[in-house]
């Protein structure tokens, strides 16, 4: 069956993703996902940072069976009642005041993008620049590649929209000289995923703050992979002291199922007027239901603090396995449940492809990085399955 599907995929799928990693799933449950062999895999990974609440959880579910069997889509021509109460329920949870949904995370930062220039566009300023930085990584799209700080995203598709430019990042020096009358935006990581989980300082995160206050700039904070409780709170800023003026998110919001969300502050949602953004698909019956089932998932079973117990829990565990092999783990890193364990570079992808022989699931991040991004609702015994399974591993190369 393997066979055929990748024999289906080479000759009739678009070769984006070159050679997967060899295994087709055809169920899952909590952390589990079950191969078409029979083999169980345990999802450290969590779908990238999308499956916080596991694998088929039972509320889940029923939520989405429900709602199939009453409404998928409708439109944005008329009022939706799931679209309508998520949208309270990020507001009411979070420092937003209005929300606005679409299909994904490279569509909500669009969004925050057009949201952020639409601002000053209608104030009559000249400020249409937005500053990001350096290995980010904020979507697929020519504007969030554009805003991407990593030239391997971005050389193919250039020239750009233009007035994007990037930043060393937790360097405020260079962000501040880079700041000019043209700056309508800056947009932050505050733990950069995709590069290989590397936090900024909360030193840092401030000074933005307070420079976009000082400067009349916006501040934008991308929580795509951050946020719905990934880091031990729900938005990763609450750790570290801020409220941005917008933020995004996307991933976890819908379980899996494709959704994105544009949250801001009143005065600056203010800007966006009938007429002025839109989507077809964005916040439907469906997706919308997704979401409001992952946020009473994540309320009634605390999933947010688990988040916070099982994070460091699980970065105490690593950083003990880093001490008895310190020339192998150069640095184990993160929040909550969003970690990275940077390897030696020339046994990272042996780590990499090892872990996986043992059905443990994560990603490798720039070639030097192991990513584990697991369900909020992880236990102790699965934490310890895995730190077995790297020691292993490191005992073996």
């Amino acid at each position: 069956m393997l066979n055929d599907v990748i024999a289906s995929d080479k000759k009739y799928y678009m070769n984006t993703f070159g050679d997967r990693l060899p295994v087709s799933f055809t169920h899952g449950e909590g952390m589990k996902l079950y191969a078409d062999n029979g083999d169980i895999y345990y999802d450290f990974l969590g779908g990238i940072a999308v499956n916080a609440i596991g694998h088929c959880h039972p509320k889940f579910k029923e939520a989405m069976k429900a709602q199939i069997d009453k409404l998928v889509h409708t439109s944005s021509l008329y009022y939706i009642e799931n679209q309508a109460a998520l949208a309270k329920k990020l507001v009411e949870s979070t420092c937003a005041d209005k929300a606005f949904f679409c299909n994904s995370g490279a569509e909500a930062n669009e969004g925050a993008f057009k949201l952020a220039r639409m601002y000053f566009y209608k104030k009559g300023l000249d400020k249409s620049e937005i500053i990001s930085l350096d290995h980010s990584f904020h979507g697929r799209t020519i504007a969030t590649v554009a805003a991407t700080g990593q030239e391997h995203y971005q050389a193919p598709y250039r020239p750009f929209t233009n007035g994007f430019l990037q930043v060393e990042p937790n360097s405020f020096e260079e962000l501040e000289k880079a700041v000019n009358d043209k700056t309508a935006a800056i947009i932050v990581e505050l733990i950069q995923g995709e590069s290989g989980v590397h936090p900024m300082d909360v030193e840092y995160a401030k000074k933005v703050r307070k420079l976009c206050d000082d400067k009349g700039i916006i501040m934008i904070v991308d929580e795509v992979q951050t946020g719905m409780g990934r880091c031990g709170r729900l938005f990763a800023h609450e750790l570290y002291g801020v409220e941005p003026d917008i933020f995004t998110c996307a991933k976890a919001l819908g379980g899996g199922v494709p959704i994105g969300a544009v949250c801001a502050k009143a005065e600056v949602a203010a800007a966006f007027e009938p007429g002025d953004h839109g989507t077809t698909f964005g916040g439907n019956p469906l997706a919308t239901a997704a979401g409001l089932a992952v946020f009473d998932v994540i309320e009634t079973e605390g999933l947010v603090e688990n988040s916070a117990k099982m994070g460091k829990l699980f970065k105490d565990k690593l950083e003990f396995v880093q001490a008895k092999h310190p020339d192998k783990i150069v640095d184990v890193r993160g929040e909550g449940l969003l970690i990275g364990i940077e390897l030696k570079p020339e046994i990272a992808s042996v780590v990499f492809k090892k872990l996986h022989e043992k059905k443990m699931l994560t990603s490798l991040c720039k070639g030097l990085t192991i990513r584990v991004a697991p369900a909020l609702n992880i236990t102790e015994n699965e934490i310890d399955l895995f730190v077995e399974k790297l020691n292993e591993t490191m005992e073996e190369i």
